[in-house]
C-alpha cells in the first residue's frame, strides 16, 4: 500500500493542514495545540513522505522500511536544527525541549503505524483469514 493511502498518515496530514488553516487563515490559536501539535505530527508526515519517495526508487519498493537508526537520526536532526541551531540564529524560533519529546513520540507513532512492509500486511491478512 502506498504511504499516501495509510489512514494514520492521512490523519496526521489532515490534522496538520487543519491546524495551519486555523492559525494562518482564521487566526485561531489554541494554546497547547499551537505549541505542540505540529511538532508531534512532524515525524509521521516528513518521514512518511520521505519513505514513499524512497519506495518509488528502491528495489524493494513497498517492502522498504526505515530501520530504528534512520528514525532516530531524523529525530536528532530535527532536534538539532529546530531546537538548537535555529533558536541561536533567529528570534523567530524558540528553544523548547518539550518539542523534542513530541518529535520522539511522533517518530514512535511513525515506526509502529506507518513504517510497515507490504508483506507484513499481507501475512497478517492471511493469518486472520485462516483463523476465521
Amino acid at each position: 500500500m502506498s504511504i499516501f493511502k495509510n489512514p494514520f498518515f492521512l490523519i496526521c496530514c489532515l490534522l496538520f493542514w487543519i491546524n495551519q488553516f486555523n492559525e494562518r487563515i482564521l487566526g485561531i490559536f489554541l494554546p497547547y495545540v499551537h505549541a505542540y501539535l505540529d511538532d508531534l505530527l512532524a515525524m509521521p508526515v516528513v518521514l512518511g513522505i520521505t519513505l514513499q519517495a524512497f519506495r518509488w526508487f528502491h528495489p524493494l519498493k513497498t517492502d522498504f522500511v526505515f530501520n530504528k537508526t534512520h528514525i532516530i537520526i531524523a529525530v536528532v536532526y530535527f532536534s538539532l536544527i529546530f531546537e538548537i541551531i535555529l533558536p541561536m540564529k533567529s528570534d523567530t524560533y524558540t528553544q523548547d525541549w518539550w518539542d523534542v519529546l513530541c518529535y520522539g513520540l511522533g517518530a514512535m507513532a511513525f515506526y509502529f503505524w506507518i513504517n510497515k512492509k507490504e508483506t507484513d500486511k499481507t501475512e497478517t491478512v492471511k493469518k486472520l483469514k485462516n483463523q476465521g
